[in-house]
Formats: structure tokens, C-alpha cells, sequence
């Protein structure tokens, strides 16, 4: 078993809150790395610190502005490979373009594959991420990826403020599998949103299967970006008369007018984490409870940096 001593968690520009939460974790300091731009937009990297033979953790979200961040994390692995370090575990909290996994349709790229090979090609060993929007992303990687899930995380406060009367709503047909697996730890009855979407970030509620009527509906889903099928659904369920309408959505995009809609909308509260830094946003809307993922990302770190089980944080 693998001492803690040869340990180095950097992080970029991203999420520095959460790596220093991490860092808290294991009582070490976070890596000296400047990350900066040279005056056209470049951007700049130098460690400041030997890392010769070190296990390495770089913490970036993906997460706006995300090409900046993008390559902020690769020119961070390519620093790293350079100074010789060990391994290198690319740590995204928050796995950007991976909506674009598939082609949906002709001559259109999958984005999400080619952020894995640039990922691979840039030096990382691997790579930690949280709720991938989609599972298969992990199958474009030729390394290991471990994709945790914040389910423990939002369960918890979810058990305290959720009891009564309570149904977990899936906001479309992808999302069923992921709200079941919450209703089932809850004891909740499963309601569906079908909608159509007429545009790409523009959805339309169409019906709400399942009996909500009377009763708190808790809305589950992997991402809130511009949240339109989010407003558009709770509106909806409360139209057909649930008692109170809430949200648990794991990665807080919040794009565009999301926070505007969030106020407007029927939601009494959205449930978030912090894979996504909400930093003055989070003041302006009273109706956002953010949750944090330092705890279960630090934990994980410590299994992959010892060799022990990261699939048995979840049984």
C-alpha cells in the first residue's frame, strides 16, 4: 500500500474552491503551478515544484469559459508528463462536450471522443470525473476512467429535506433509469415528463406521466445548462397539481438566462453541486442549495493514489 507521501493535487483555474477543499482533505498544500495567458491569449503554464516520480491529480472543471479550461488542463498534463512525473490522473469534475457523444445527425462531430483523445494524447494516465452525461464516454478512452457518482452526496440532505408524499420526476425518457435509482433509495413513486424538443436548448413539455397530484415533486437529472426542459417541466407538474415542485441536478451549467427562468419558474428549490463553481451566481437566486463533492472526490483520490477499490465507495 502506497504512502500518501508521494501526493500532489494542482489544480488549474477552473474549481480552486473545490481543490482547496480536497486539499483540506488530506492536510497538504496545493501544487505551485502558475496558470496564467501571455497577452494574445496563449496560455501559460509552469510548475513551480519538483514533481519527478509524483502521483499527480490535476482538478479543472470544463466549465465556462470551457475551451480556456480545456486547454489550461491539457497544457497542465503536458507540463506535468514533461517534469517526469510518475502518473497523472486528470481530475474533471465536470466533463465538458460530453453532451456531444453521438452523431444525432449527418456530418456532425462526436466531441465528446475527441476530448478523450486529446486528453490521452496530451500525458494523462487516467481520469476521475463525476456523472458522465453519458456512460459510454468512459469507452472512448484506451486508459482507465473512473466516473464516480454524486448520488451519495445529494442523498443525504435529499433523506433529511424529502419524505413525505414524495415523487421523483425524470424530466425526459434518457433520464428514467438515473430517477428511478433515486426514487428506490427514497421510497418515491417515478413520474416521466415527455416532451419534444424543437431545437437544440429549447425543449417543450408535451405530458406528464404518473400521478403527481397532492404530492412534492423532486425533479432528477444529470445537468441544468439553460434550463428551459427544467422550468418548463416544473411549471408543468405544478399545473397538474403537485403540492410543491424541487430539483436535484447534479452539474449547475447555468447558461444564458438559466437563473432568470429559475426565479420565474414554479421551482421552490434546485439542489446542486459544486463540480461547477457557482461563485456571484449563486447570489442572486436564494432558491440554489449547493452541496459539496470535495469529500467524495478526496476520498477517491486517496483509493486510486493506494490501488484500493473506488467502485466499493458506492455499495
Amino acid at each position: 500500500m502506497r504512502s500518501l507521501d508521494n501526493l500532489k493535487i494542482f489544480s488549474g483555474n477552473s474549481n480552486v474552491p473545490l481543490t482547496e477543499e480536497i486539499c483540506r482533505y488530506f492536510n497538504t498544500p496545493l501544487g505551485c503551478a502558475k496558470v496564467g495567458t501571455f497577452s494574445d491569449g496563449e496560455i501559460m503554464v509552469e510548475i513551480q515544484e519538483n514533481v519527478r516520480g509524483m502521483d499527480v491529480f490535476i482538478i479543472q472543471s470544463m466549465c465556462t469559459p470551457v475551451n480556456d479550461h480545456l486547454m489550461e488542463l491539457l497544457i497542465l498534463i503536458d507540463a506535468m508528463k514533461r517534469a517526469s512525473a510518475e502518473r497523472i490522473t486528470a481530475t474533471i469534475p465536470y466533463y465538458g462536450y460530453a453532451r456531444q457523444d453521438r452523431k444525432v445527425a449527418p456530418r456532425v462531430p462526436i466531441s465528446a471522443k475527441l476530448i478523450a483523445d486529446l486528453l490521452t494524447a496530451a500525458g494523462a494516465d487516467r481520469v476521475l470525473t463525476i456523472d458522465l452525461h453519458a456512460g459510454q464516454i468512459q469507452g472512448f478512452f484506451n486508459i482507465p476512467v473512473d466516473n464516480l457518482f454524486a448520488t451519495p452526496v445529494v442523498l443525504e440532505y435529499l433523506k433529511e429535506k424529502y419524505q413525505d408524499d414524495l415523487v421523483i420526476v425524470s424530466p425526459d425518457a434518457g433520464g428514467v433509469e438515473r430517477a428511478r435509482a433515486i426514487a428506490k433509495r427514497l421510497g418515491a413513486t417515478l413520474a416521466i415528463i415527455d416532451k419534444r424538443r424543437e431545437s437544440p436548448n429549447e425543449s417543450q413539455v408535451m405530458n406528464v406521466i404518473g400521478d403527481i397530484k397532492n404530492k412534492t415533486a423532486l425533479i432528477i437529472d444529470d445537468m441544468v445548462d439553460t434550463a428551459g426542459t427544467l422550468t418548463q417541466a416544473a411549471d408543468a407538474i405544478a399545473e397538474r397539481g403537485a403540492k410543491s415542485v424541487s430539483a436535484c441536478c447534479i452539474h449547475a451549467v447555468l447558461s444564458g438566462a438559466a437563473l432568470d427562468k429559475i426565479n420565474r419558474c414554479s421551482l421552490e428549490e434546485l439542489v446542486v453541486t459544486n463540480t461547477i463553481p457557482l461563485h456571484d451566481k449563486n447570489k442572486i437566486t436564494n432558491k440554489i442549495k449547493v452541496l459539496s463533492v470535495g469529500s467524495l472526490l478526496a476520498e477517491a483520490i486517496k483509493r486510486i493514489h493506494k490501488n484500493d477499490s473506488v467502485s466499493s465507495l458506492f455499495i
